[in-house]
């Protein structure tokens, strides 16, 4: 790698930890925890951190830091080395490839330093704790909604997410299981990467070639609200179709409230559950490998009565 653009990621790192590098150094009694990130351009993953920074702040004697990956893997390893070198206690890791961050996982752990694997997970067990919710379960819960809804009959899009990270692939395998059981229901697929840009770009592909589609599910609420851009642009009504997204945000939930989103699989930050851990992990008490976060399906229904996860 060249200089000017190693410099350029430490400056970067530098920046998004603020003055928490060194803060071991200055105050040896305060225990770090450092939330090494994927993307911030996600609202999810930005809620995600926002959660874990919350619940450190209430804790004594504990301190935050974060640092933004901006997607790439590559960048996202060097942070996480950053980490190791600066010995923070704890990392938290939300990754946006499986297998590429195995190897400076391993290094962290060998380094004495507890990984908490949050939400997406990674290959192997050489990590403390990984918590998640049931991926394939709720890949189920939408095919199960929409094939109900549209009595085993139509055409369905299902929006994926990362293609490197397993939570899309478990999602998938999971609505796919249910839909292979209704013969009379079609599915096509696209790729969001859980960015509502990069949904809206290929939902206007799509409705440019002139197919169109009886129910929507998508594997996080970010990529249906860039849908729902795109059938605006074609003057399609939202209201018209049957459209399933994943987290529950309070975009979501005011979108169904107004009919222009059918539910939400609510999927739980797992912020607040990590630091659970790493409160654990910090005197070394025993804590479970892993650890799944409930999920559920929310719709007009029930939409007063789930509150969103962000």
């Amino acid at each position: 790698m060249p200089n000017i653009v190693r410099m350029l990621l430490v400056s970067f790192l530098s920046l998004c930890l603020s003055t928490g590098a060194n803060a071991q150094s200055a105050k040896p009694n305060i225990r770090v925890i450092a939330f090494a990130q994927d993307t911030m351009k996600n609202d999810f993953r930005v809620a995600q951190v926002n959660e874990v920074r919350d619940a450190v702040a209430k804790e004594p004697g504990l301190k935050f830091v974060y640092s933004d990956a901006q997607g790439q893997t590559s960048l996202l390893i060097h942070q996480i080395e950053q980490f190791i070198t600066q010995k923070v206690d704890i990392l938290v890791l939300g990754t946006n490839d499986e297998q590429a961050v195995v190897p400076v996982v391993n290094r962290a752990m060998k380094a004495g330093i507890p990984v908490i694997v949050l939400d997406r997970g990674i290959k192997g067990r050489d990590y403390s704790t990984f918590i998640n919710s049931d991926n394939i379960q709720i890949g189920r819960i939408g095919a199960e909604f929409i094939a109900k809804q549209l009595n085993g009959q139509g055409q369905v899009l299902l929006f994926e997410g990362l293609q490197t990270a397993d939570v899309t692939h478990l999602r998938s395998q999971g609505f796919m299981d249910v839909m292979l059981r209704h013969p009379g229901i079609k599915v096509i697929k696209r790729t969001g990467n859980y960015l509502r840009r990069d949904a809206l770009i290929e939902m206007d592909k799509l409705l440019a070639q002139g197919i169109r589609v009886d129910a929507i599910f998508a594997e996080s609420d970010s990529m249906l609200s860039g849908v729902r851009l795109a059938l605006n642009k074609y003057k399609i009504d939202p209201h018209s179709l049957i459209t399933v997204g994943c987290d529950y945000t309070s975009e979501a939930r005011e979108a169904i409230r107004a009919g222009t989103q059918t539910g939400s699989v609510l999927f739980p930050l797992g912020g607040t559950k990590a630091v659970e851990i790493a409160k654990k992990l910090l005197v070394k008490a025993p804590v479970p490998e892993h650890v799944e976060i409930a999920v559920k399906l929310v719709t007009r229904d029930n939409v007063s009565q789930v509150k969103p996860i962000f």
